[in-house]
């Protein structure tokens, strides 16, 4: 299996302590975001985990304990989300100096081809511009160039859950003619600082300027990095443009206290803030704990990798 760690939260900025925990204990428990009594418990042995793929802002806190993994033998990579906004919509992040050292640092500790720059959700108000974008990730490509391979761009999806958070910092929806501009510039971008640029579940087709569809859980790095082959389907619980093959996502809606505006697992800061009180990093859940009438089931759980037949 891929452990996603985690489209729902930021597990390495404000839960790095807990996974290890959970790695030390050999299990963790996922609390169904649908149906709140059902808990599945995930075995975390290495033998079944393929890779673990964490997304994070900020993975500092994770550093110091990613040794622990290399020891187990975990296949592991990171996708670094780091953008050109401010403390208005990113309202808990260090400065871009300090997260650009991190990511240095992180590219330095387990290789540029295991971080992968996420440059998301590209959203437009009336003082962040189509020039400002340019401007900014120009510089940042300029720094983060020796230290990965790929930039992942996606543009700004106006969910509901959304539109309260950014209420105040007046949106504009993107055309289609205007995702190409900045596309077509950004992709000039990369191929001067030799980084591949890709799109993450965008319906728009760049192809032809050299900006292909990505997989943000990406079969082909896995196989790179096990040195084996992999049997997986494309992940069916997310959008048909979606190119991920298939993950077991062990975070929780509501518990990122980055409180970026656009978040799409943040549906209420005010709502995430009081669960990140609820967290205990001993708990075999990332929020809370296990109740009388929670019904607890174990996953079944395999490797994906196939398997080379002997000769004899």
């Amino acid at each position: 299996m891929i452990l996603s760690s985690s489209r729902r939260t930021d597990i390495p900025a404000f839960y790095s302590e807990w996974f290890i925990n959970r790695i030390a204990e050999g299990f963790l428990y996922v609390r169904n975001p649908i149906n709140k009594k059902q808990v599945s418990k995930i075995i975390l042995k290495p033998e079944l985990i393929d890779c673990i793929v964490f997304w994070s802002k900020n993975p500092e806190p994770m550093l110091p304990k990613l040794h622990i993994l290399d020891q187990l033998g975990y296949k592991y990579y990171f996708q670094f989300t780091l953008t050109s906004y401010n403390n208005e919509i990113e309202v808990n992040l260090p400065s871009k100096n300090e997260l650009i050292r991190t990511f240095i640092q992180l590219s330095s500790q387990i290789g540029k081809n295991r971080v992968k720059w996420r440059y998301d959700p590209i959203l437009l108000t009336n003082k962040i511009s189509t020039e400002y974008h340019i401007k900014y990730f120009d510089q940042i490509a300029n720094k983060l160039a020796p230290y990965t391979d790929k930039c992942i761009i996606s543009f700004m999806d106006f969910y509901k859950k959304c539109q309260r958070n950014l209420r105040n910092i007046s949106p504009i929806n993107i055309e289609d003619g205007e995702k190409i501009k900045i596309a077509k510039i950004f992709k000039e971008v990369c191929v001067k600082n030799k980084i591949q640029l890709e799109t993450c579940a965008e319906y728009i087709e760049m192809a032809n300027l050299g900006i292909p569809h990505g997989k943000c859980i990406d079969d082909k790095l896995i196989e790179e990095m096990c040195d084996a082959k992999l049997k997986i389907q494309k992940d069916k619980t997310q959008r048909d443009i979606c190119g991920c093959v298939a993950s077991i996502d062990i975070g929780a809606y509501n518990t990122c206290i980055h409180n970026c505006l656009y978040c799409y697992a943040n549906f209420d800061p005010k709502i995430a803030n009081q669960n990140y009180t609820l967290h205990n990093s001993k708990s075999p859940l990332l929020i809370g704990t296990i109740s009388d009438d929670d019904e607890i089931y174990i996953r079944d759980l395999a490797s994906n990798i196939v398997k080379q037949q002997s000769l004899f």
